[in-house]
């Protein structure tokens, strides 16, 4: 454990983390295709996908003041449930952890491949950058944390101005060109005679939802290395909502620009970054595409901090090999760094970078966590809790209430999803052909074959 408290990240740093952990190449690839899903209710579905992310922040951020050593679902989970149900919720996190690092690393390397004129699909060129990134951030996290933080704070600094500049921009377009589309107008927009945006219905409009809702996503890891923070009982449930309304902000300004400034562009373009394409300038987009290069390294670089500490927990808490826990003299969690680097990059490779399929997994686990936190919270506020917790103030609301609500939405997003298109091979047409093997191969290694081999391994390292 940190004993150097001013290395430890403060009331802010927590903050520009808890921003960095979520705003990643989500606002800047696809808002396109929420518009394309909600036309001109885009803006309420953003709207309705920030107040979901800060309702189930709020259970975690309620959590965290309860339980602050690091792990996050996987603290939260022991300490109510006990170590089986923890050890389980360890493992599929931490292992969720690190595919989605591996996807966000080659989302950022096709993308710097894609703008600089090659081809994204080639899996020599993807191979190189991936291994080349992964070398970079792994310096990084080496020269300790003052390093680390400098460099997460660096680049939430530097992805929020690029979003800011699009609003900024944008503004400005609008009142000296007069240009603009009314947003009634984006349902009726059309491409070779057909209309972009279908008839809402409620499913429609659910799976748009959800698409911005993943946007959102990333607050769940935050507290994974409350170890490593400032008086985390105190300042992860205040940092948490901030970020998350910052955000909201944010994104909810930067698709409200784009849909008054050029909707059509937004939905048709095949650039990379696709709210880019709404600026005519080319300098103005070239400065986009920097911001969300360095935004989507920026989460790398806190996917580096996060994913490595949820292994490292369980091996403080005896469940994994106490070697786990071994730290450099900068106090850089060296071996579980390396096992979730190995898991980043080797997992991606195996299943031929299908970003697809290793979002799937990611997404699915994070949404048991989505349940289990805040089951979890109410048996805190109530008592019941297997392990001893800090002795926090109660509070009805946040504790009982918000994770009810929590839960309830959920089981409606698992609900409403679209499985179909999930799990199965979809032909030019959309129409589902055949089903997708790779899919429900990474699920049932994520679900049961990985923790069962890692209850074997804790199994051994304790009887030895």
């Amino acid at each position: 454990m940190n004993e150097k408290t001013g290395d430890k990240l403060g009331f802010w740093s927590i903050v520009l983390l808890a921003i960095n952990a979520i705003i990643g190449s989500g606002i800047f690839l696809t808002p396109g295709s929420v518009v394309q899903q909600a036309g001109s209710k885009a803006l309420v579905v953003y709207f309705i996908a920030a107040i979901f992310a800060a309702i189930l922040a709020i259970s975690f951020a309620a959590a965290s003041k309860y339980v602050t050593k690091s792990g996050a679902a996987y603290a939260y989970s022991k300490a109510a449930f006990g170590d089986k149900i923890g050890f389980y919720m360890g493992v599929l996190r931490y292992f969720s952890a690190s595919v989605a690092w591996g996807v966000m690393a080659v989302g950022v390397i096709k993308s710097t491949i894609s703008i600089f004129g090659g081809d994204p699909n080639k899996a020599l060129s993807v191979t190189v950058g991936f291994l080349v990134l992964m070398a970079i951030i792994t310096i990084i996290n080496l020269f300790g944390q003052r390093v680390l933080k400098w460099v997460m704070n660096l680049a939430t600094i530097g992805k929020l101005a690029a979003l800011i500049l699009i609003i900024v921009a944008g503004v400005v377009l609008l009142i000296t060109t007069g240009a603009s589309s009314h947003l009634s107008e984006v349902d009726q927009i059309t491409q070779n005679g057909q209309k972009i945006v279908p008839t809402l219905t409620t499913t429609t409009f659910v799976m748009a939802i959800v698409s911005a809702f993943y946007a959102f996503t990333g607050f769940e890891s935050v507290a994974s290395g409350s170890e490593d923070m400032k008086n985390p009982e105190k300042n992860l449930p205040r940092a948490i909502p901030l970020a998350i309304f910052i955000i909201a902000v944010v994104y909810i300004g930067v698709v409200a620009v784009a849909m008054v400034m050029n909707p059509k562009a937004l939905m048709t373009t095949k650039q990379v970054v696709a709210v880019a394409a709404i600026f005519n300038n080319e300098i103005l987009r070239d400065v986009i595409l920097v911001g969300a290069l360095i935004s989507m390294f920026g989460i790398n670089v806190a996917s580096s901090f996060n994913a490595p500490r949820i292994l490292e927990a369980m091996a403080r808490e005896g469940q994994m090999s106490k070697a786990l826990t071994k730290r450099t003299k900068n106090n850089f969690p060296i071996r579980t760094f390396f096992i979730s680097v190995a898991l980043a990059v080797l997992i991606p490779m195996a299943f031929e970078y299908n970003m697809v399929n290793l979002i799937t997994l990611s997404a699915m686990v994070r949404f048991l966590g989505f349940i289990v936190v805040p089951i979890a919270v109410i048996q805190f506020y109530r008592g019941k809790a297997k392990e001893g917790v800090l002795n926090a103030d109660k509070n009805v609301l946040t504790d009982v209430v918000v994770p009810i609500l929590s839960i309830v939405i959920v089981i409606f997003l698992l609900i409403e999803y679209n499985w179909k298109a999930q799990f199965g091979v979809a032909n030019s047409a959309g129409q589902i052909v055949g089903v997708n093997w790779y899919a429900i191969a990474m699920m049932i290694f994520g679900f049961v074959i990985l923790p069962l081999i890692m209850a074997w391994i804790s199994r051994s390292e304790r009887k030895n």
